[in-house]
């Protein structure tokens, strides 16, 4: 997958495209879904029409409400490996600043659709907005269209089976604030996930029988609600795969949250034990922990002696799940 950060890096020569525009944050089955229809177009076209994805370096509710913006489920670099994965040929990663919000509809679609990605079809979800104060809409951008030499396709929502509502970010944050990977995984198509380096903790698990892998404070990902989790770490090696890391996967029971037995430690943080695998050294490794299944709640505990039999107990259940 091309990865372009302006407009202008686009070559003269690399359209015609079908475009998918959104924010794609989580690149949830819903993203996903529209995504797979604009390849379908594109296919439908005939040969030599690319399949781009038009998104922002941040959510625009970042500037323009700061104080309503949600948390973001991925992070920028997670967000371009998942939009790799559907196979896409080239994404689009817009600067959003004042500037960009402060842009005209109609201005935007003649720039970004029209100037440089040569849109022959534009793919966009049923709740799409754009240019200054959100005034675009699909029945504007379908005028557009008509004017400027593309159509519009619209895929207004995607369910799961058996849900009431539709697939959103929105649902995505509320089952991991809840707890919920296993909701999180539907809505998502995968499990709910971290990434960041393995850094030097206070080694209190070591101490305990149980070594962790503690994931650096700036990992990215949305983090579950404080608890303890099933699930995977996914060793990518040092510097990750962008250096060559060969991935290798491991079991593990994973901690959420500030450790309340304890005093020390000030922020929230994902401590991963693997399962049933002595003697390795992760520190400085870039890993992946996937969390598939709640095991509990956090809880503080009255000295070590308990909270011993509950991690031997949490390992226990971890093992049973992803058994499974």
């Amino acid at each position: 997958m091309i990865v372009f950060h302006a407009p202008e890096e686009v070559p003269a020569d690399f359209g015609p495209t079908v475009v998918v525009i959104g924010k794609f944050d989580g690149v949830h089955t819903g993203h996903r879904a529209l995504i797979e229809k604009a390849q379908r177009d594109a296919a439908a076209l005939g040969p030599g029409i690319r399949t781009v994805v038009v998104t922002f370096d941040r959510h625009p509710m970042s500037v323009v409400a700061p104080g309503r913006c949600p948390v973001s489920i991925v992070g920028p670099q997670q967000k371009l490996r998942l939009l790799e994965a559907t196979g896409v040929d080239a994404t689009l990663v817009l600067r959003f600043d004042e500037e960009r919000a402060a842009q005209p509809a109609r201005e935007f679609v003649e720039d970004v659709l029209v100037r440089h990605l040569h849109a022959r079809t534009v793919m966009v979800g049923g709740d799409f907005r754009f240019g200054r104060g959100g005034a675009g809409d699909v029945a504007l951008l379908r005028g557009l269209g008509a004017e400027l030499g593309f159509t519009v396709d619209e895929l207004r929502e995607v369910r799961t089976p058996g849900a009431a509502r539709r697939v959103s970010s929105t649902w995505v944050r509320e089952a991991l604030e809840a707890g919920d990977v296993a909701t999180a995984a539907t809505l998502l198509g995968r499990e709910p996930a971290v990434r960041g380096e393995v850094v030097h903790g206070l080694k209190r698990g070591r101490e305990m029988g149980f070594p962790t892998a503690n994931l650096s404070p700036d990992a990215e990902g949305l983090l579950p609600a404080d608890g303890v989790y099933a699930g995977w770490l996914v060793d990518l090696g040092p510097g990750g795969e962008a250096h060559g890391g060969a991935a290798r996967t491991y079991p593990a029971a994973i901690s959420v949250g500030d450790n309340p037995t304890f005093f020390d430690v000030p922020v929230r943080q994902v401590e991963a034990h693997v399962i049933d695998v002595e003697q390795l050294d992760l520190y400085g490794h870039t890993v992946e922990v996937r969390f598939a299944s709640r095991i509990r709640g956090m809880v503080a505990y009255e000295g070590v002696e308990p909270l011993i039999a509950q991690m031997n107990d949490d390992v226990t259940r971890a093992r049973e799940v992803l058994d499974a």
